[in-house]
């Protein structure tokens, strides 16, 4: 059993940075963000391969996030740039002991964080 514990939430004014991380308990294969709203749905942010070759973006996030991770420290990072008042949500580091085919997709992780909230004010 894995356990993703996420840090590096706050509250942040329009155009500002944040860089979230996230610590595995152990090794993992795919880890990516995912993100909730108030009154949405859990959406898909980012994810990376294994070693790091593999980044994937959604379409909102694409130029201003940055993804990566250290093995070494079984962590994952998302540096988060330019932020934006619809950038407002629970952020969930999630994680596969696997290879994953569809990396944007939530049932592909099996092991989730408790959420770490990021609030940016317009």
């Amino acid at each position: 059993q894995v356990q993703l514990v996420e840090s590096g939430g706050g509250l942040v004014q329009a155009g500002g940075s944040l860089r979230l991380s996230c610590a595995a308990s152990g090794r993992t294969v795919a880890m990516g963000w995912f993100r909730q709203a108030p009154g949405k749905e859990r959406e898909f942010v980012s994810a990376i391969n294994y070693t790091g070759s593999r980044k994937y973006y959604a379409d909102s996030v694409k130029g201003r996030f940055t993804i990566s991770r250290d093995n070494a420290k079984n962590s994952v990072y998302l540096q988060m740039n330019s932020l934006k008042f619809e950038d407002t949500a629970v952020y969930y580091c999630a994680a596969a002991n696997s290879l994953v085919t569809d990396p944007e997709a939530e049932y592909e992780y099996g092991y989730w964080g408790q959420g770490t909230q990021v609030t940016v004010s317009s």
